[in-house]
């Protein structure tokens, strides 16, 4: 059974789990091909079938002349949809903080190249990162195109991503005097990535705020899968030495994911996507194939006992070493 959707803003619904699509055209990290659409398609449609109704996106996504094409399939995918829960099909979209975006208009343009793409209004318009590390007066105008957005009426919804605590609050309160609210803010989290919540301490302050944690990354770019168990058998391309380093240091934690998977009947996928949800958030694990859809669709409806969740805690606390972070973090 899914559990009921959250409710994020006053007319926004997300599903308790949504599906990461940046994969869908990226061929640099995940060797994208279009002759893969037929089944994304159909990771789109058994998604929704089963109550995951949300997306999530990005402008960016998609390598080079492929730019835009997550936007552009789900489009697709969401006009020929027909079946239970059609009605609820929500896009969440993140609009790349480009050099050359500088107003409160280039956000609003690129938020309605964005629907044009889909075909339709973006539901959850978040910006993609903060540009406060490199370029902090960039950060003001295309909070207030956010604003904009919003007060036209044209998303139901403004979130953030990257952002932490400090630089979350700064946006909160210019926000609030353009009687806006933030929704949700986006970050990497994982049992290898707990720095957001950990180091940053973000949970509180979203609690405080009323801010819904979406979780990028759960499955830290599927090496929490258990698929890749030793240094021979390790995906090709820009992951591989990534693997090569994270493998033999996170051993205990696998071991564990493994054990508990197997007392609950469940995968260590599912295991790991179920540990971001026992923590307050809402993941959005990616999938480019069916057998992807369905594993990340039996994380849901059960729960990890609390002593699980600690368990599982403890160790990837302990580890010598954890996933790297986005450099786009902020404090």
């Amino acid at each position: 059974m899914i559990e009921s959707n959250i409710k994020v803003a006053d007319n926004l619904f997300l599903s308790p789990m949504g599906c990461g699509t940046w994969a869908w055209g990226n061929r640099f990290l995940w060797n994208y091909d279009p002759t893969m659409d037929r089944e994304l398609e159909q990771v789109f449609n058994l998604n929704v079938s089963q109550g995951v109704t949300w997306f999530d996106t990005g402008d960016s996504y998609g390598t080079g002349k492929l730019k835009g094409r997550s936007e552009t399939l789900l489009g697709t995918f969401a006009r020929k949809y027909q079946g239970d829960h059609q009605n609820d099909i929500t896009i969440a979209t993140k609009l790349a903080i480009y050099p050359w975006r500088l107003t409160p208009q280039s956000m609003i343009n690129a938020c309605q190249k964005s629907a044009e793409r889909l075909g339709k209004p973006v539901d959850l318009v978040q910006m993609h990162w903060s540009p406060a590390k490199y370029l902090p007066w960039q950060e003001k105008p295309l909070l207030e195109g956010l604003a904009q957005l919003y007060h036209q009426g044209l998303v139901k919804g403004i979130g953030l991503s990257n952002y932490g605590p400090k630089n979350l609050q700064k946006a909160y309160d210019f926000l609030l005097t353009k009687e806006v609210k933030i929704s949700t803010l986006q970050i990497q989290y994982s049992l290898l990535s707990t720095y957001g919540l950990t180091k940053l301490e973000l949970k509180p302050l979203c609690d405080e705020l009323d801010i819904k944690i979406i979780a990028y990354s759960p499955l830290t770019l599927g090496i929490l899968t258990g698929k890749y168990k030793n240094l021979d058998d390790l995906p090709s391309g820009a992951r591989k030495s990534l693997f090569k380093s994270l493998l033999p240091k996170i051993k205990p934690l696998l071991q564990a994911m493994d054990v508990i998977g197997k007392n609950n009947g469940k995968t260590m996928a599912q295991v790991a996507i179920n540990w971001c949800i026992c923590q307050g958030t809402i993941p959005i694990p990616g999938a480019k194939t069916l057998f992807q859809a369905k594993e990340n669709i039996g994380a849901l409806g059960w729960r990890l006992s609390s002593a699980e969740v600690m368990e599982l805690e403890t160790i990837a606390l302990g580890l010598e070493k954890q996933m790297i972070q986005n450099i786009f973090q902020t404090t």
